[in-house]
């Protein structure tokens, strides 16, 4: 590995999405870089889909072999509400990452800029203001009827002074293969927007930790009944959804599995730490799952970049 920077400042974004409304969730990611930004953070984390938000439970009308004119209103709106990369809220990001002097990392709804094939993807911006973007290379479950498969930016990794640091989308990592695929590239912080509150989650982002022995950053969001438009479509849908659909649990976990900041739950939140930058090659002594730990003689992975 390159020599890196002993420590790294994070601030970790809990918070609730303006669904549907990309003006109104970029006006509040905004907000919170400037709020992070006076504590001078290297890398501010927000969650999956932060912008226009991750509309738990609805179906947008779609059954199998059938499709409503009520969902496809909705899916619409949704369409609206997302962002072709290099528009103005691209540009308003990346001033802010200027500004600010740190990488942002944050999760969006892409509109191809071609097609009309919408992707959930997160961008890292850099301090110059430059992008990376990575596409989730299979929406989960019933996400397919919204978001397409990664058809490019499958594994970038952005380069920092505290190492490489790259992102796998909510349940892309219980890929094992991408997960490979990023330490391969020799992540020590591995981003993770998503939209987890499941307790069995939290243990798998300790397992991911150990297993490629860098820090998690677990990005996940709040998201309330009332956080829906009031006059959406599928009201029937959210109804019956509880009064808290999703209560977070941002977290960060060091290379050792342990909690550098505890699972926060049900509220809005900056979460702030320090990141020993040391644990990520100490912690290789014994076991380093792309190095002296692999045996690639018997077990080879092939990653077709795109």
């Amino acid at each position: 590995m390159k020599e890196i920077e002993n420590f790294c400042k994070i601030a970790l974004v809990q918070a609730e999405p303006v669904l549907f409304n990309k003006t109104e969730s970029l006006k509040k990611a905004l907000n919170y870089i400037n709020e992070s930004a006076v504590h001078n953070p290297d890398l501010i984390v927000f969650p999956e889909l932060f912008i226009p938000g991750y509309p738990v439970g609805m179906n947008f009308g779609f059954s199998i072999g059938k499709r409503t004119q009520a969902g496809r209103k909705d899916w619409k709106r949704y369409y609206d509400a997302s962002i072709v990369p290099g528009d103005i809220e691209f540009k308003e990001l990346a001033e802010a990452a200027k500004k600010s002097k740190a990488y942002i990392s944050i999760g969006f709804s892409e509109r191809d800029a071609i097609s009309a094939t919408l992707y959930n993807s997160n961008v890292i911006f850099e301090p110059n203001g430059s992008y990376k973007i990575h596409r989730k290379l299979k929406p989960t479950g019933s996400e397919r009827m919204v978001w397409g498969d990664a058809d490019k930016d499958y594994f970038p990794i952005t380069e920092t002074p505290w190492g490489p640091i790259g992102s796998l989308i909510c349940w892309e990592s219980y890929m094992p293969l991408a997960r490979v695929a990023l330490y391969q590239k020799g992540i020590t912080i591995y981003i993770s927007p998503n939209t987890n509150d499941n307790p069995e989650w939290q243990a798998t982002i300790q397992h991911i930790a150990i297993e490629g022995k860098c820090y998690f950053i677990n990005a996940d969001m709040i998201i309330r009944k009332t956080s829906y438009p009031l006059d959406i479509n599928e009201k029937d849908i959210v109804t019956q959804l509880p009064e808290m659909v999703c209560r977070g649990g941002s977290c960060i976990i060091d290379p050792y599995g342990h909690y550098v900041t505890e699972p926060l739950w049900d509220k809005e939140e900056i979460i702030f730490a320090k990141l020993d930058m040391n644990l990520p090659i100490t912690s290789k002594m014994e076991h380093d799952a792309i190095g002296h730990y692999a045996r690639p003689d018997v077990l080879e992975l092939i990653v077709n970049e795109k």
